[in-house]
């Protein structure tokens, strides 16, 4: 999870059990628990997968329970653990790209999550598919019309606050909140009634990645049992719910799952990353209409104000003329004001590069 939404959070006294030990089935041990999973997965018409911290930790984000944990290291006086690279960068996960090739295939049916990371709709899951508990730090709602606005950069606020933006409905137009809860807000009904009914329905929950702590989330997966469907825990540390489980697992999440889609004879899709923007050119006549002053601007495609976190710099140049100077921009907004070129020479355009 993100340091950032850590120390967003309310101060909380009791955050449960921390530092927990980790377990390692042996090899021998993991590859028949594999090949069992596997052989539930094939059998299974109804796959649900609730995951937690531990599935991205790959990722580069910190968990909060484990030895290095967020909440471990804060119990223990010690420094905060620091992520490999920023939230808004980090990529989904062997595991995550997995689930998108089950899905696909028409395996999985359902993914339940705890995580507020936005890998699983980065990755490719659908949103009519996934159930984000805890909410998404790049997803801000209107709390009049229900629209959903996913974002290329981590929302500034949590706790269901109101953002600086607004619904873009010209209908609506009311302020835009946050989606992530603070440890008081009571869990989203829309993403709960709809995780319930796929794990009454499940008849199969896989959980991975998570110590399956937080009420009333930890519950969702037991719902399964009543309807005859099966739990597996892949988990590196022991959970309360692990008496409840068909099969636990202990070892890494992308180790079990790429093991799992090797013996189902399935490949793992790639990510492709694809970030936009836009580039606004104007240009406007100078006073003694000799000149045209050109202004380009390379901005978010949510708006001129939204921050642009996946570019650091803009070099403007124009090819073929040694009139125009090149120019640099370091600093946002990316704007660049005032080149001038003759009006006989309106139509030369300027190529830019990130």
């Amino acid at each position: 999870m993100s340091l950032g939404y850590a120390e967003k959070l309310s101060f909380i006294e009791d955050v449960g059990q921390v530092g927990m030990t980790e377990f390692f089935d042996s090899a021998h041990v993991l590859q028949d628990k594999i090949e069992q999973l596997a052989k539930l997965i094939e059998k299974s018409r109804h796959l649900v997968v609730f995951t937690g911290a531990g599935i991205s930790t790959s990722c580069g984000i910190p968990d909060f329970r484990g030895p290095k944990g967020i909440w471990t290291l804060q119990r223990e006086g010690k420094p905060l653990p620091e992520a490999s690279l920023p939230f808004h960068r980090a990529m989904p996960s062997m595991t995550h790209m997995a689930l998108v090739g089950l899905e696909k295939a028409g395996i999985l049916k359902f993914v339940i999550s705890q995580n507020v990371d936005g890998l699983h709709l980065r990755s490719g899951i659908p949103r009519e598919k996934l159930a984000e508990l805890h909410g998404n730090s790049f997803m801000e709602t209107c709390p009049s019309c229900g629209a959903e606005y996913y974002r290329d950069f981590e929302l500034e606020t949590i706790g269901l606050k109101e953002t600086s933006r607004r619904c873009s409905d010209e209908k609506c137009g009311a302020k835009l909140r946050d989606t992530v809860l603070d440890w008081e807000d009571a869990l989203p009904p829309k993403e709960m009634n709809l995780a319930e009914k796929h794990c009454r329905m499940g008849d199969l929950v896989l959980c991975l990645g998570t110590s399956l702590q937080i009420t009333p989330a930890c519950n969702m997966p037991l719902k399964s049992l009543r309807g005859g469907g099966k739990i597996v825990i892949v988990n590196l540390q022991k959970t309360p719910k692990d008496k409840k489980a068909s099969l636990v697992i202990h070892g890494f999440v992308d180790k079990v799952i790429a093991g799992v889609m090797e013996l189902l004879n399935m490949k793992i899709p790639p990510y492709i990353r694809i970030d936009l923007f836009q580039t606004i050119l104007s240009q406007s006549l100078s006073s003694d209409k000799k000149f045209v002053n050109w202004t380009i601007r390379i901005a978010s495609v949510h708006g001129l104000s939204a921050p642009l976190p996946f570019i650091k710099s803009v070099e403007v140049s124009f090819s073929n003329n040694q009139n125009y100077k090149e120019a640099s921009l370091d600093t946002q907004p990316f704007l660049l004001k005032r080149i001038q070129s003759k009006v006989l020479n309106l139509t030369r355009m300027p190529h830019w590069k990130r």
